[in-house]
């Protein structure tokens, strides 16, 4: 299999000659891992079912888990699901990449639709299914929202969009979100969100496609599937809990499949799991944190907050140059936008990951201002 080069290892590539200036300590606004401690109740968790350790987890996960996802989906979402619309997964990334290929597997010719930029796993999913891939672009000329374009929908077989957006920290709202729905029944592809910044909102909470199916009166969430992750909520990407949920004739079939993939979670990682999924308290703190972080890019850069995520997606004139230069003189690097996006989509920005506390935060925007000042 052909696979691109993954974003990080382009960007090393590029600064690999470059001896970054000593009087800086080195900062780096690259990946979105956030930087924060790991709540102490969910640690306690993890070390209470240590002895656990001993015994092989079921692929399906634990009842304790379920539990607590689905505790999630109801306390966040107002969503009552069962759980034969549920699936624990180990993190989101491993679902993305595996979950089109059991999906496609029948298609003589299948056909992916994803947004561009986007995250590089759809991308492989693509390439290890043989699929075309229709890009769904987000640019500033549509607001970075995916236009529909039925003519092409028409061919789709499998639909990932990824509200809130990563890079561009873009936000679907209720209506648009019911619009894909009703295009996903309409033209019989399976739609999926990537809602792993769903908890990252900055005022208003937001929906879950789920919501959006529910709407549009698709209760049993025929074609439609969202997943979502622990990682940015709980500052607990170590974990590697995640879950698909949504169409239960979809995720019976992908269950069977699952149980070859070997991709369980260890039992002590499940029950820390299940209590930070059913915990809400401890997301709004991180989300102050955040807030606080985007108050301090207005004061230094300017920009405005999203209404999700920890990304700043930052206009500049070369995105390649600024990389360069802003690594070269003020020891900081960051992602150019064209590393995360094809047929030239992502040009002209930078992705910025807000994922420190506010006073590390401030110094390494404060480089970037001295950088696009010069």
């Amino acid at each position: 299999m052909n696979f691109e080069t993954y974003p990080f290892e382009k960007l090393n590539t590029l600064l690999q000659d470059i001896v970054p200036n000593s009087e800086y300590a080195p900062l780096s606004l690259t990946i979105g891992e956030p930087q924060f401690a790991t709540p102490q109740f969910i640690l306690d968790a993890l070390n209470q079912n240590a002895s656990l350790l001993n015994k092989y987890p079921k692929t399906a996960g634990e009842a304790v888990l379920r539990e607590g996802m689905l505790t999630y989906l109801q306390n966040r979402f107002d969503l009552t699901l069962d759980n034969a619309q549920i699936i624990p997964t180990f993190g989101t990334r491993e679902v993305l990449f595996n979950f089109p290929q059991f999906l496609l597997h029948d298609i003589e010719n299948p056909v992916m639709v994803f947004p561009n930029p986007f995250y590089q796993i759809y991308e492989g999913a693509a390439k290890a299914c043989r699929a075309e891939v229709i890009y769904l672009n987000l640019n500033a000329s549509n607001d970075f929202q995916p236009v529909v374009d039925e003519v092409a929908l028409s061919k789709a077989d499998f639909v990932i969009l990824n509200s809130p957006n990563n890079p561009t920290s873009s936000v679907m709202q209720m209506d648009a979100l019911k619009l894909w729905v009703e295009l996903a029944l309409k033209h019989d592809f399976v739609l999926l969100n990537d809602e792993c910044y769903a908890d990252l909102y900055l005022d208003e909470s937001l929906p879950s496609l789920l919501n959006a199916s529910i709407e549009v009166g698709n209760e049993s969430f025929k074609n439609v599937l969202v997943i979502n992750s622990i990682s940015k909520r709980s500052s607990a990407p170590g974990l590697r809990s995640g879950f698909i949920a949504g169409d239960a004739n979809i995720l019976k079939a992908y269950m069977v499949y699952r149980t070859y993939v070997g991709c369980a979670s260890p039992l002590p990682l499940q029950y820390a799991s299940a209590v930070a999924w059913a915990d809400q308290e401890h997301v709004d703190g991180f989300r102050a944190k955040y807030i606080k972080n985007f108050e301090v890019a207005k004061e230094v850069l300017g920009v405005d907050a999203p209404e999700a995520t920890f990304y700043i997606w930052l206009k500049v004139e070369d995105e390649i140059a600024f990389t360069t230069e802003l690594y070269k003189e003020y020891n900081l690097k960051v992602i150019p936008g064209s590393f995360l996006g094809r047929e030239g989509e992502g040009k002209g920005y930078v992705r910025l990951a807000l994922v420190y506390e506010s006073d590390k935060t401030r110094e390494a925007l404060q480089r970037i201002a001295r950088c696009l000042e010069n």
